[in-house]
C-alpha cells in the first residue's frame, strides 16, 4: 500500500489513514475509524510533563470523575515512544510524595517483571503457567460479551469504552477479566485475545500474564470482586442504572462459595 504524504491537518490525515486501513483486518468486526489518542514522541513528552503522580497511591483504583489519577502513558511505553527509565526519572523529579513515587515505580516494576517472564517462557505465557487454584471453566467467547450486551451496565460500559477508545482503566480491566473468567467461566485465553485485539497498550507479556494473575494460573489465588467494591470505586454510577440481577452481590465468602463450590475439579 502506498500512503499519501502527510499534510498539515493531523485530523484529516488520521481519517484518511483509517479509510485506507478499512477491510485489512477481517477479524475485527468494527469499521476502521480514527483513534481517540494522539501518538508520537511529542504527544508522549507532553503527557509525561503534565503528570506528576501526585495522589497516585490513594486514588489509582478510583473511576470517579476527577479522581482518575492514572498516567495514561501505557500506550507510549508499549510502543517504545517512552522508556521506563525516562518515566521513572521524571517521577523522581516531579512527585514530592514518596508513597506516590514508590507505588508508581512498583507498577513499572510489574511491567519489567512480565517482560522477563516472557523472555524466559516465550509463547508458553498463553498456557497455564501454574495449576489453577480454583475451578476454571472452558466456555468459548460469547456474542453478548463481544457486543457489550450482557445486560450488566458496568460490564457493557467497560466493553464499549475498550472498543471505542482502545483503553480501559486498570481497575475496570480487572473487574471485566474477573467477570469473564470466574463469573462466566470462559477460558482466560479468550478474554486475553479480546483485550489484545482492542487495546492500544496491548502488550503480549503484560496482557497474558495479567489474565493469568486474575485466573490464578500465575498467582496464589484468583482475583474476584463484589458489588460493594465496584460501587465504592465508581460512585455507584453503573449500579444506579442497571436492571439486571447482579451476580456481584454478596460478601466475598458468599461469592467464593457460589463461584467455586467444594468438590468441583480444577481445570
Amino acid at each position: 500500500m502506498i500512503l499519501p504524504p502527510p499534510g498539515p491537518d493531523r485530523q484529516a490525515n488520521r481519517r484518511r489513514l483509517a479509510e485506507l486501513l478499512a477491510g485489512l483486518y477481517p477479524e475485527a468486526p468494527d469499521e476502521a475509524r480514527p483513534g481517540a489518542w494522539t501518538g508520537g514522541r511529542e504527544a508522549a513528552r507532553e503527557r509525561l510533563a503534565r503528570w506528576t503522580a501526585q495522589g497516585y497511591a490513594a486514588t489509582r483504583n478510583s473511576l470517579l470523575p476527577g479522581h482518575r489519577n492514572v498516567s495514561g502513558l501505557s500506550p507510549f511505553l508499549r510502543h517504545g515512544v517512552l522508556s521506563l527509565r525516562e518515566v521513572a526519572a521524571h517521577i523522581r523529579q516531579a512527585c514530592p510524595e514518596p508513597a506516590d513515587r514508590s507505588k508508581f515505580w512498583a507498577e513499572l516494576g510489574w511491567r519489567v517483571f512480565w517482560q522477563l517472564i516472557y523472555r524466559v517462557r516465550g509463547r508458553n505465557i498463553y498456557q497455564n503457567l501454574e495449576a489453577p487454584k480454583v475451578p476454571l471453566g472452558a466456555a468459548p467467547w460469547p456474542g453478548d460479551l463481544e457486543q457489550g450486551r450482557t445486560g450488566l451496565a458496568c460490564m457493557d460500559a467497560f466493553v464499549a469504552e475498550l472498543k471505542s477508545t482502545g483503553w480501559l482503566h486498570n481497575h475496570a480491566r480487572l473487574w471485566l477479566a474477573a467477570y469473564v473468567v470466574h463469573f462466566r467461566k470462559i477460558r482466560w485465553q479468550e478474554g486475553e485475545r479480546f483485550f489484545y485485539r482492542h487495546l492500544l497498550d496491548g502488550d503480549p507479556a503484560s496482557n497474558a500474564l495479567s489474565w493469568q494473575w486474575v485466573a490464578s494460573t500465575f498467582s496464589h489465588k484468583p482475583y474476584i470482586f463484589n458489588r460493594d467494591n465496584l460501587e465504592r470505586h465508581t460512585g455507584g454510577r453503573y449500579c444506579r442504572t442497571c436492571t439486571a440481577a447482579c451476580p456481584f452481590e454478596g460478601t466475598y465468602p458468599e461469592i467464593e462459595r457460589r463461584l467455586f463450590p467444594p468438590g468441583r475439579p480444577h481445570a
